[in-house]
């Protein structure tokens, strides 16, 4: 049989305001992005290596001239509360009218904790995502106007038009995660020569997690006609970008990627349905954030390559029709199977394609070891993206041996 999600005509849509300049020389609109805003004082946020091994940043000093107040460039892989608390001091004492990241997800992240940091004048555990004993988590509203953010990507990242961020701190069990939807870009770049700037094994990982929301967004069972142009949409540029690269220096599938994670995002304000209710995209979510997290020299898009088989297999009769739209559109689906047979359809084919990209379907093949699984699955369960409503932790014990089989 042939399978269709939903399409509902009863939704709404949201748009944001937001200007995007992508290609060659993108970079050079900033000073006139600067003068929509009002800002004179324009402080940078990204890490050493775009800082210190390229011209990206001087090139952007030199664009605006007398209106770049400073530079902040440490800002680290994990996005630490140390590191964005030392660019909030700096970006203040500068007097910073706007700012601007340029990098991925965890700069892109913790410019906007900056701009929060910035901006409230309470203790940091009053800003965060509260996990109570019994139910739900708890976002604060967090009501200071922010300083405008203009995002410079060196790489695809959905954190790039959003507006929650997640900040790890060596002393608390699980990450901070902060919510304001007034730190939403006003801005965003997908400039050549920046995206070119990001070594393979970065451009790799994105696209491999562009490729994986890309496939769990084709289970949706309920879409809009405006979401659902987004995500078939996304899904072709997904597998665009995951192509192995033949030439570094070619900016296309950067760019796929870039459009790719920007549509996924966009599905959501133009009233699609999240796959909240699908368990499978939910594990995997959870779990990778914990072991990318976790363990540094694994990226977020291994992460999701080396957990989702496994979860399909075992959590997919859960939603067996969401796993059956995956299947049909992985195109591994034939008329005549039965629901029954999609999660291993799915797993199977998802395996096929990591595989040929040379990722690891396996946590085991990542170096990871197997004694730090349980802390893994105690992470996962602070995770407000996965698990708003705290339903993993009544799953506990089935989480744990799920990651074991991830394994």
């Amino acid at each position: 049989m042939t399978l269709t999600p939903e399409i509902s005509n009863d939704f709404r849509a949201t748009s944001f305001p937001l200007r995007l300049y992508s290609g060659q020389d993108a970079l050079e609109s900033l000073p006139a992005e600067l003068k929509r805003h009002g800002a004179r004082r324009a402080f940078i946020v990204c890490g050493r290596t775009v800082s210190r091994s390229f011209d990206l940043i001087r090139r952007i000093q030199s664009i605006l001239g007398d209106a770049c107040a400073g530079v902040f460039d440490e800002m680290d892989k994990d996005t630490s509360i140390a590191a964005v608390t030392a660019a909030a001091q700096a970006a203040r004492a500068a007097q910073a009218d706007l700012l601007i990241s340029v990098g991925a997800g965890s700069v892109t992240q913790g410019t906007r904790v900056v701009a929060i940091l910035m901006a409230e004048q309470r203790p940091v555990d009053e800003l965060i995502t509260q996990y109570p004993e019994q139910g739900p988590a708890i976002s604060p509203k967090l009501l200071a106007p922010k300083v405008p953010i203009i995002n410079v990507l060196t790489a695809a990242t959905s954190a790039q038009n959003r507006a929650g961020s997640a900040v790890k701190d060596p002393n608390r069990a699980h990450r901070m995660e902060f919510f304001d939807p007034k730190t939403r870009p006003v801005a965003i770049y997908w400039d050549t020569d920046a995206l070119l700037t990001a070594p393979p094994s970065l451009v790799r990982t994105t696209a491999i997690s562009v490729y994986w929301r890309a496939v769990v967004s084709l289970g949706a069972e309920r879409m809009t006609p405006l979401s659902e142009g987004d995500r078939l949409h996304a899904f072709r540029l997904a597998q665009r970008a995951l192509q192995p690269m033949s030439d570094p220096q070619d900016p296309a599938p950067r760019m796929a990627a870039c459009a790719a994670s920007f549509l996924q995002n966009r599905d959501v304000d133009d009233g699609g349905a999240m796959t909240d209710s699908q368990w499978v995209s939910r594990v995997v979510y959870a779990f990778a954030t914990s072991i990318f997290q976790t363990h540094p020299h694994v990226g977020q898009g291994e992460a999701n390559a080396a957990v989702t088989p496994t979860v399909i297999r075992t959590l997919g009769a859960r939603n067996p029709r969401a796993m059956a739209l995956i299947a049909q559109g992985l195109g591994v689906w034939d008329e005549g199977d039965g629901l029954e047979s999609a999660p291993e359809k799915a797993a199977a084919e998802l395996e096929r394609v990591f595989r040929s990209v040379g990722v690891p379907v396996r946590l085991s093949e990542l170096k990871i070891a197997r004694d730090s699984l349980p802390l893994m699955v105690e992470k996962s369960l602070k995770n407000f993206n996965a698990d708003p409503k705290r339903e993993f932790v009544k799953e506990r014990d089935m989480l744990h041996e799920l990651m074991q089989a991830c394994w």
